[in-house]
């Protein structure tokens, strides 16, 4: 039966193989033994805390072992895991924490102050600090006590036991992992079972990913792009994971040089950090076997960056609902297909939808619908939200708009939604973006779409400057225009310090778009 330890299936196969660094501290954990810490923070959860199967258990933590040790035990105890954004207000939390109905809340000390808020507003039974000298009340648990109170001979049993004993069903959650709210409230993804360990093995045998592979983890773990890639498909492979607790692109070029990282994800913003820093020109990257990045469209001038510092980069697509990792290409394919995002991963079958339900034809923009084993089950207390993304069909409609060559290679061209409709014609805002980013004196880029009661919509491009640099709306009117049709022409170019930006580096455009609206409401220019 397909289940979600990905982490207990490896230990017996490769018990002494390296799985686990963390940078922070230098720990260096085998698969065994990282195994036996999931195994007896189960036994803490279930027996110490009473949690039965099926039941929410929030993690409020940056990355840490003991953040993945709480993944596998709930694969092991059949635990419903919700991780929590590190960067969410105590109002944000509020609302997920309550609809998710956790009934024990993991922290760690960095979020004392917002689990003091949170105490009394919302009905946990159990608030468990990770480290005992940080608690947000004297009333809370410690993970060191539960942890303790496990004896060494149980975590060997259960060990035993799981070799006999039924496993969850494939079909039982094991994450509610909620989006990030940037087209309203947060919905929680219902992840299964089945859906986590298919990602983890097609992932790693569609990458052609191996056990002498090391790969470093500096986005959050909270995230699907944390946990999907590649934590899971990594351990499912029986390499090596390098976990940092955040991100810093120094110690990131240093990390991938010392410890010999051979594969590497990041996301179109993570790339751009990394390219500029000082060390990027400098690092010995001969370990590296290819670079890749998702989460949002690449720009083609990130890609030429890092193709002219001699290593492979590829491009590919996932969302929450559907598996972070959904696409594959070769190491050839990333240079003759530069710019897309591959073609789909085994038993994942995809189609561009236009707007009466067919497939549109080769090469013509359509909303990608993806139907497979990696799909969620749906959104948690949203009965119609599923029914609006997941057809009768197993079809999952995600909102972005993609096209298809006649070799099967797609190629994303926005989210549905961003997409503007000027005089009537459709503008993809992703291929102005990627447009503007190839520009030297722009550091950063987004395009939405706004009212006009001439054109219905038109466009309005926020630029933020590269460092030192200076460049005006004519210049950069000038540029697009070498490229780009006139009609796909920003109405305007609005200068900013900074685009907003998700947790993991997606632009939330919906708050640029207000922004404006509120600005020319207002009056002013």
């Amino acid at each position: 039966m397909i289940h979600a330890d990905v982490l207990g299936e490896r230990a017996r196969l490769s018990p002494q193989r390296l799985a686990l660094v963390f940078v922070p501290t230098g720990e260096r954990l085998t698969y065994a033994a990282l195994d036996a810490r999931a195994r007896r923070m189960a036994l803490a959860l279930t027996g110490g805390l009473g949690l039965r199967p099926g039941d929410r258990i929030g993690l409020l933590a940056h990355n840490a072992v003991e953040f993945v040790d709480a993944v596998f035990a709930a694969a092991k105890a059949g635990l419903v895991l919700v991780p929590l954004s590190t960067r969410a207000t105590a109002k944000e939390l509020e609302g997920i924490v309550t609809d998710s109905g956790m009934r024990a809340l993991v922290y760690d000390g960095a979020f004392v102050p917002l689990v003091s808020a949170l105490r009394g507003a919302v009905p946990v039974e159990a608030w468990i600090a990770m480290h005992g000298d940080q608690r947000s009340s004297a009333s809370d648990g410690t993970l060191a006590g539960l942890l303790a109170g496990v004896a060494d001979a149980d975590v060997a049993a259960l060990a035993h036991a799981a070799r006999r004993e039924a496993r969850p069903d494939p079909e039982s959650p094991l994450f509610l992992l909620y989006t990030s709210g940037t087209t309203g409230r947060p919905k929680g993804v219902i992840v299964p079972h089945r859906m986590v360990a298919w990602n983890a093995y097609n992932t790693a045998l569609c990458w052609q990913l191996r056990e002498d592979d090391v790969s470093p983890i500096f986005t959050p773990l909270y995230h699907a792009g944390g946990l999907g890639a590649f934590l899971l498909p990594i351990l499912a492979a029986g390499g090596t994971i390098v976990l940092h607790r955040g991100f810093d692109p120094a110690e990131v070029w240093h990390v991938i040089a010392r410890e010999r990282c051979t594969v590497v994800l990041g996301v179109p913003t993570i790339w751009k950090l990394l390219a500029d820093a000082p060390a990027f020109a400098t690092t010995d990257l001969s370990s590296v076997r290819w670079l890749i990045s998702g989460g949002a469209p690449l720009p083609r001038v990130l890609i030429d960056t890092y193709q002219a510092r001699g290593v492979t980069f590829k491009q590919g697509y996932g969302l929450t609902e559907v598996g972070v990792n959904c696409f594959s290409m070769s190491v050839e394919e990333s240079v003759t297909k530069a710019g897309t995002i591959g073609r789909p991963m085994m038993f994942t079958q995809a189609r561009c939808v236009g707007p009466e339900g067919d497939d549109v034809p080769p090469g013509e923009v359509g909303e990608l619908w993806l139907r497979g084993p990696h799909v969620c089950r749906g959104y948690w207390n949203d009965p119609e939200a599923t029914r609006q993304a997941l057809d009768a069909d197993g079809w999952f409609h995600t909102g972005d708009l993609a096209k298809c060559d006649e070799d099967g290679f797609f190629t994303i061209a926005g989210r549905k939604k961003d997409m503007i409709i000027s005089g009537g014609v459709n503008v993809y805002p992703a291929e102005i973006e990627a447009t503007l980013a190839a520009h030297p004196a722009v550091a950063d880029s987004a395009v939405v779409g706004v009212p006009d009661e001439t054109w219905g919509e038109v466009g309005v491009a926020f630029v933020v400057r590269a460092p030192g640099a200076s460049v005006d709306a004519t210049a950069l009117s000038a540029h697009v225009l070498e490229s780009l049709a006139k009609y796909k022409l920003p109405r305007q170019f609005v200068f900013v310090e900074a685009l907003p930006r998700t947790p993991y580096g997606k632009v939330v455009k919906d708050e640029l778009r207000q922004a404006y609206l509120g600005e020319r409401l207002a009056g002013r220019p």
